[in-house]
């Protein structure tokens, strides 16, 4: 059996605190497994200090979820697994803004270039770069705009 890193000891107060959440039970499922599991990894006086693989097997998690989760609650509090993280920022920031939009469906309205019958995705991309909408952005992208326009 491995030796815990990180040892979870609840003040009573936590303690109360997720007792209550799960002896109401109207909490997200995954909120009542991580407060079921924190409970049982308790080795304080008031905890049964069960091992990660007891856990594991009780509420259908894996070792590798216990041990992140007691991590976790060493460091930054066993209240903070409760609670989803907001995300920092967007992956990747938007590459039209409202008036590049505006712009882009406007030159989709408007007439194709002499000797098209109708304009592509791909010509619309090339042509916004053209005429300096926007940086130089795929024809899915376009697709997207144009798309959520409707």
């Amino acid at each position: 059996m491995s030796r815990k890193q990180h040892r979870v000891k609840l003040q009573p107060e936590e303690r109360a605190e997720l007792e209550a959440l799960v002896s109401k039970g109207k909490a997200a499922k995954w909120k009542l497994t991580r407060a079921q599991a924190l409970l049982k990894c308790d080795e304080s006086e008031a905890g049964p200090a069960w091992c990660d693989q007891l856990i594991a097997e009780a509420y259908g998690v894996t070792t590798r979820s216990i041990e992140s989760w007691r991590k976790q609650a060493v460091f930054q509090g066993p209240l903070s697994l409760l609670s989803r993280k907001p995300p920092s920022q967007l992956p990747n920031p938007p590459k039209f803004d409202g008036e590049q939009e505006a712009r882009l469906v406007a030159l989709a309205c408007s007439q194709p270039p002499p000797g098209y019958a109708r304009w592509s995705l791909r010509l619309l991309a090339d042509q916004a770069v053209v005429l300096d909408i926007v940086e130089p952005v795929s024809h899915e992208t376009v697709r997207q705009v144009l798309k959520k326009m409707n």
